[in-house]
């Protein structure tokens, strides 16, 4: 069987099914004032980007809850929206990179970080969300991606998931 070429999919399609799906990519991340970020959020090096650890963000880019550790202050079904809402904070910066999500040729890796409380072993699941929404956007020849999904003793702002990502671009 020959591997057929991946298809890229139209400009604004990847904002059309979001907006299609109720869903919005947040303004630039609103970091409280004291904390210094050294860093870019998304690094663009030939053809691949690299995108920072995100948390979940509100619209305007600000942090959204629930905050705390899974398992303790934030159920599993609260921590699967977060996972997609940082998701959907990756997206929002990708996409004032890129200006348009359709030049995206493959999701390569996810790495995502779950604050868990002691014990707590299903982080597969919490960032399933995430993995689910690519796959959902971006369909299973582009979305498809290698993950990490580890429970960590703290992130930046109690967030209860941080994710971050590595992507290819059409050349």
């Amino acid at each position: 069987m020959t591997a057929q070429p991946l298809r890229r999919p139209e400009p604004s399609a990847i904002e059309d099914r979001i907006a299609a799906r109720g869903l919005y990519l947040p303004a630039p991340v609103r970091m409280p004032a004291e904390t210094a970020m050294p860093f870019a959020w998304a690094r663009c090096h030939r053809d691949r980007i690299y995108v920072s650890g995100h948390g979940p963000q509100a619209p305007d880019g600000s942090a959204a809850g629930p905050f705390g550790r899974v398992g303790i202050e934030v159920s599993p079904d609260e921590a699967r929206h977060a996972a997609r809402l940082a998701m959907l904070a990756v997206l929002g910066t990708l996409k004032r990179e890129l200006g348009d999500l359709g030049r995206i040729a493959a999701w390569l890796r996810i790495e995502s970080f779950v604050l868990s409380a002691p014990g707590f072993d299903r982080t597969t699941g919490i960032v399933g969300a995430a993995s689910e929404l690519v796959l959902d956007l971006f369909g299973p020849d582009i979305g498809r991606h290698a993950r990490t999904a580890v429970g960590v003793v703290a992130t930046p702002l109690n967030s209860p998931v941080v994710i971050a990502a590595e992507v290819a671009l059409h050349a």
